[in-house]
């Protein structure tokens, strides 16, 4: 008979963080600045020369909560490596806005020359900038304090819609904001605001984050019977048909995405562990409810992707980070209410994912599985996929499982 390991175990989550630490470290870091970002399942690089915002922000993130959790003078320095290279080459220190894409190139004379491939600017880069940066104070960097600051002060003289409480998504080339607005940008932010209210006990970080919450999980999910759309218009009214021509979209895909209705469930009992408040643990359970009611699949296992607003599936593949956000919502949950129910899910999911996910043999987890759970492609880390979710959650759940 097959044992599965106890999930509910400090000892596992600890294991499974360093086993998927050791597919990243130090195959990901480049001595010449920087990480590579881009790597195949068995950990071949198959892109070294572009350096995308989010993956050198969410790798500082990954390295810097692994020293603040296992305290290892590698992880640091790997902090400070990564640190290092976001304000050498994506931040423009005249303006203070950060590069999205740059291109790496070594002359054959041995000077390296940082390209910007491209400049576009976002509220979704800069609330991972100030991840990063949160997370490098929290692990000791003190320096990373005023650089966190500074990125708060960029976001919100560029972005902050005072009109209407949250922050527009990106500006437009002729100066000002694009049309659309989203509640992704303003999820990652909140969850940056969390971050930085804990590296520094300053209330404003909380206070945003408070407004944010209520403004995304409330007001506008009373819009749209509870749960949380992704695309809306200038004036905050859903904009049903955004992106709906481009299933394959990667940032801003159509849909109701089960995952950021898990992901909100958990910021919200965080939000709810530093700053309580009555109406925050209803909504979390409804989000989660809504979640594995509509997204799970009864017949393969595992939580689909996509709902379209009439209720059937959008997209039924299934994607890493979607099983390991609702795993950890239901963790906080099963602490938070003391309902095994909430357990049961937690040891659902994490059965499904160390059957069908998790890379055993080189580490980390597979980036997306089709409805009969098959991998699809080679590529473990394309744009934004470097186990930020996954190994985040790990450590979301340390803290409440059971010794």
């Amino acid at each position: 008979m097959q044992v599965f390991p106890r999930y509910r175990s400090p000892a596992f989550l600890k294991e499974h963080i360093f086993h998927t630490m050791a597919f990243y470290h130090p195959r990901c870091i480049d001595r010449r600045g920087g990480y590579f970002h881009f790597f195949l399942d068995d950990g071949t690089a198959y892109d070294t020369g572009h350096r995308h915002l989010v993956n050198s922000t969410r790798l500082i993130y990954n390295y810097a909560q692994a020293h603040l959790h296992f305290r290892a003078p590698t992880y640091l320095d790997a902090v400070r490596h990564g640190l290092a290279f976001l304000r050498e080459a994506h931040l423009d220190p005249a303006t203070g806005r950060y590069a999205w894409m740059l291109r790496v190139d070594d002359h054959p004379d041995g000077r390296r020359e940082h390209v910007v491939e491209d400049a576009s600017q976002y509220a979704y880069g800069l609330g991972f900038v100030m991840l990063a940066y949160a997370h490098a104070l929290k692990a000791g960097v003190t320096e990373a304090r005023d650089w966190l600051s500074e990125t708060w002060q960029t976001l919100n003289s560029l972005f902050w819609d005072d009109t209407h409480g949250l922050y527009a998504d990106e500006l437009a080339e002729g100066g000002g904001w694009g049309s659309y607005r989203g509640q992704n940008a303003n999820m990652h932010v909140f969850e940056a605001l969390l971050g930085a209210f804990e590296a520094t006990g300053e209330t404003p970080y909380l206070d945003r984050a408070e407004q944010i919450a209520r403004r995304v999980t409330v007001d506008l999910a009373d819009q749209t019977d509870g749960h949380i759309w992704e695309h809306y218009r200038a004036d905050w009214t859903p904009d049903w048909s955004y992106h709906r021509d481009r299933p394959d979209e990667v940032f801003r895909p159509w849909g109701y995405q089960f995952g950021h209705q898990a992901e909100w469930a958990k910021l919200l009992l965080t939000l709810d562990r530093l700053r309580p408040a009555s109406w925050l643990l209803p909504r979390a359970q409804a989000l989660f409810d809504f979640t594995v009611a509509h997204g799970w699949d009864e017949d393969a296992r595992g939580l689909f992707n996509r709902m379209a607003p009439d209720g059937s599936l959008c997209d039924d593949h299934k994607a890493f980070w979607v099983q390991s956000e609702t795993a950890t919502a239901a963790a906080l949950l099963g602490h938070r209410t003391g309902l095994e129910t909430y357990w049961r899910w937690y040891d659902r999911l994490w059965s499904y994912c160390w059957d069908y996910f998790i890379d055993h043999e080189h580490g980390a987890w597979y980036h997306t599985l089709t409805r009969d759970n098959r991998r699809l492609g080679e590529e473990k880390t394309p744009v934004g996929r470097l186990d930020y979710h996954t190994l985040g959650n790990c450590y979301e759940m340390l803290r409440v499982v059971a010794p």
